[in-house]
């Protein structure tokens, strides 16, 4: 999920969970809910470090720990600096130690996690001790209702406020409480719905044929301009096909529009390129796998990428593996490359 639906929601946890912060405690609820997309720095070591790294370090269990544990020491060592006598709220809030501080760090590492299990490629939940990815696939990377939901309901209890402070009524302690309340709950219902949606789509997906193949397993991936249209992904016996699939009130989905791309038959040179390390690492990430070989001049190329990915989509996540072998089938080159890269 992108940071400013990360940011909203942590504000929307602090809020509602104000009266049980310590000092300090909306900081570090919303700098522990964007911590974790630290990792994103391994964008700039290249796609392979990318796909190795990001969602997985701080995203993990471990990494929650490790994010809670160094931010609540942080603004531990900032209490000591400054005496409660100093401190603004020191009288509305518990005094700031290392058990109060993690806790608070804890829960805005939680939300952080939950989204990004809900939205993109996943997370490896229990790196480093096993590598599988999980995903709930239930919203996209940028979803515009989500952030709708959250900005609301930052800025409609502090405009109540401002409107009751003109007439003269004043209230104690801080604008929105209840609204970030109601706010968690609306966000947590509509993940709720989307999960719904996202049932529906892979059953109808599952119910039919497609150009007279029948389906053995099937993905969804959610639209981010509305949570009615889906990406349905299906492998059949030698085909993945790729369809639109809307589940709105009177749509109507046709199984044989679907896109599709036949899988390659078996050759020594795509059992070659499959045995190279940049691709074995590649396979645990894809999710639906899609492999096609060439001839080359002096030998063969053979090109790994995840039809879990839209044709066209840019997104970092999205990338695949290029592998060249010579005649003898020999691994001549092999790379991790985003799919936003220029081809030569």
């Amino acid at each position: 999920m992108e940071p400013f639906t990360h940011a909203f929601t942590s504000l929307a946890l602090a809020r509602a969970g104000h009266k049980r912060l310590p000092r300090f405690g909306a900081a570090m609820v919303v700098a522990s809910g964007l911590a974790p997309d630290l990792d994103y720095a391994s964008y700039f070591a290249g796609p392979a470090a990318f796909m190795r790294y990001h969602r997985t370090v701080l995203h993990s269990l471990v990494g929650l720990a490790v994010v809670s544990g160094a931010m609540a020491g942080a603004f531990w060592a900032l209490d000591k600096k400054l005496p409660p006598e100093k401190i603004a709220q020191a009288k509305t809030h518990a005094p700031l130690t290392f058990p109060l501080a993690f806790a608070a760090c804890a829960l805005g590492a939680a939300g952080h996690l939950v989204l990004d299990l809900a939205s993109g490629v996943g997370v490896q939940l229990l790196w480093p001790f096993r590598g599988g990815w999980t995903s709930w696939d239930l919203a996209a990377n940028f979803d515009p209702w989500m952030l709708i939901l959250l900005v609301a309901g930052f800025l409609v209890p502090v405009l109540f406020r401002l409107i009751n402070e003109e007439v003269g009524e004043r209230r104690k302690g801080p604008a929105g409480v209840g609204g970030a309340v109601v706010t968690l709950v609306l966000l947590g219902a509509y993940l709720g719905a989307r999960g719904y949606l996202r049932s529906q789509t892979i059953g109808l997906l599952l119910s039919r044929e497609f150009h007279g193949r029948v389906p053995l397993s099937a993905g969804a991936f959610p639209e981010s301009g509305t949570p009615f249209d889906w990406r349905g992904v299906v492998v059949t016996d030698n085909t993945v096909e790729d369809v639109e699939v809307p589940v709105g009130p009177g749509s109507e989905f046709d199984s044989d529009r679907s896109l599709t791309h036949h899988k390659p038959d078996e050759s020594p040179e795509l059992d070659a390129a499959e045995k190279t390390p940049a691709a074995a690492e590649f396979l645990t990430y894809a999710r639906f796998p899609m492999a096609s070989v060439a001839r080359l001049e002096a030998g063969y190329r053979v090109e790994l990428t995840d039809l879990r990915f839209a044709s066209g989509d840019t997104e970092p996540a999205n990338v695949f593996v290029r592998v060249d072998l010579d005649s003898a089938l020999q691994v001549r080159h092999e790379e991790i490359r985003f799919a936003s890269s220029p081809s030569p």
